[in-house]
């Protein structure tokens, strides 16, 4: 049995990087280039069209920066696997990128050959990284020390509810799982992102895990 053509999008501004990179994924055997856009507004509005398997997304681009559009990518389509593809390998941009929702993020000196390679394995459900990238990534998460105790009045339901979307439930199940109605989850929500001082379930979970407010 072949194995499915994994498809491809590309969010990047410059014309040249951008056609380089669709003629690489266009010509290697298995890979199809859906999409190519200039920004992620172009991206935002055209993608649902033709929903590849993987995005692969710079940051640095004109209008929306590429992690503010990978949340919205993710909150519009949670099982878009998104590999970001950047010339910043700063501790702040790798750290937003991740909490964003990016399951990787390689560095544009990347060789034609890993990059294919990376994105097979992010397809796998592995979490592809340029080595340099790696590194900062170890010492980001060794360093890193939440506060022992946030939990930003929470109340308890609250807790049941963010623990339910860290386990990847949408409105839907989670609102079976409570045995309450969607309309219910969506109050409590806006609640909980008042309290977190958030704006979508991607960057309540983000908040959720950096600050252990679910066991």
């Amino acid at each position: 049995m072949e194995n499915p053509i994994i498809k491809v999008a590309i969010i990047e501004d410059r014309r040249e990087i951008r056609e380089g990179l669709a003629m690489l994924i266009t010509y290697t055997d298995g890979f199809e280039c859906t999409g190519k856009y200039g920004s992620m507004e172009e991206a935002l509005a055209s993608i649902r069209h033709k929903l590849p398997d993987v995005v692969l997304s710079d940051i640095g681009l004109p209008g929306m920066d590429g992690i503010e559009g990978i949340r919205i990518l993710k909150e519009k389509y949670p099982h878009l696997t998104i590999l970001m593809l950047s010339v910043y390998d700063d501790n702040e941009r790798i750290f937003d990128a991740l909490c964003a929702g990016a399951c990787g993020y390689l560095l544009k000196k990347t060789p034609p050959a890993k990059l294919i390679e990376s994105l097979r394995d992010a397809i796998s459900g592995g979490a592809p990284m340029s080595p340099e990238v790696a590194r900062k990534v170890i010492t980001l998460f060794r360093d890193f020390r939440p506060p022992e105790k946030v939990n930003y009045d929470l109340t308890p339901h609250e807790i049941r509810l963010l623990k339910l979307l860290v386990e990847g439930h949408s409105y839907k199940t989670a609102a079976a799982e409570l045995r309450v109605t969607v309309n219910t989850i969506s109050f409590h929500l806006k609640n909980i992102y008042e309290k977190l001082q958030v704006h979508s379930k991607s960057e309540a979970v983000a908040k959720a895990l950096q600050n252990r407010l679910i066991n």
